[in-house]
């Protein structure tokens, strides 16, 4: 079942403000330089598709949930993206595209490596010859999932036509190698209401993303650590991957 934080419309009200424009975008967007045509496998609210889209790209963006597109398509921007409901199946009647993306962390919501396999084969397939695929996922060497506490993940946000929103993790359960659950708070300030999003990722180590790269067919990978080049080590919180 997907987090209502993707369905909620109560919480995907909230998802630009905890999601704004970043060093990861700005990663996505260089790398995307030069290209024409693009595909943003998961693009949740399409902050991303929608600066692609700005800069001359032809863009398809693909998300399963309905409440996201919506916000997507009143963006700026909004209607030079072509927007699709549904997942990597979608892929398979597209025309090639020179650059397929997984941002925010997509990659880790399959928890099933066979799930996760066909998805890196669809977009292998949705790529014309000497296509790009990139994304990112949270190194499981540097336990990002033990600052999931009310202690450590307490931030205050600011909401238009909201006002503030106080975001914290909790009760987190599992392991990286199976998948990580853990509990999203949402207390409304003004109103005094508190909203919950369940969420479970999955932690693969680099060796585990380039055996299922591999085998979906991506022969050339480069890995970063982080947004701003630096390699990866055990300290690495993100491991970032360009495949072709």
């Amino acid at each position: 079942m997907p987090s209502t934080l993707y369905t909620d419309p109560r919480l995907v009200a909230l998802y630009d403000t905890l999601n704004p424009f970043a060093t990861d975008t700005g990663f996505y967007l260089t790398l995307a330089a030069g290209m024409q045509r693009v595909i943003d496998l998961g693009c949740g609210t399409g902050l991303l598709a929608c600066e692609l889209a700005s800069r001359g790209h032809r863009v398809i963006a693909v998300d399963p949930a309905p409440e996201m597109l919506h916000v997507a398509r009143h963006r700026p921007n909004g209607d030079r993206v072509q927007w699709i409901e549904g997942d990597a199946r979608a892929l398979a009647l597209l025309p090639p595209a020179d650059l397929l993306v997984m941002t925010g962390h997509v990659a880790q919501v399959f928890l099933d490596d066979t799930a996760f396999f066909n998805t890196l084969k669809a977009a292998r397939y949705a790529l014309r010859d000497g296509g790009t695929l990139a994304f990112e996922s949270r190194n499981p060497t540097a336990r990002a999932w033990e600052s999931w506490t009310p202690a450590r993940s307490l931030r205050l946000i600011d909401v238009e036509r909201i006002g503030e929103v106080e975001v914290w993790q909790d009760d987190v359960i599992g392991s990286p190698e199976s998948g990580i659950r853990f509990n999203t708070y949402y207390r409304f300030k003004a109103i005094d209401e508190t909203l919950t999003s369940t969420s479970e990722l999955r932690f693969r180590t680099r060796d585990e993303l380039t055996g299922q790269l591999e085998a979906a067919g991506f022969r050339h990978l480069t890995w970063q650590g982080d947004w701003d080049g630096q390699a990866v080590s055990a300290a690495s919180r993100e491991l970032i991957v360009v495949a072709r």
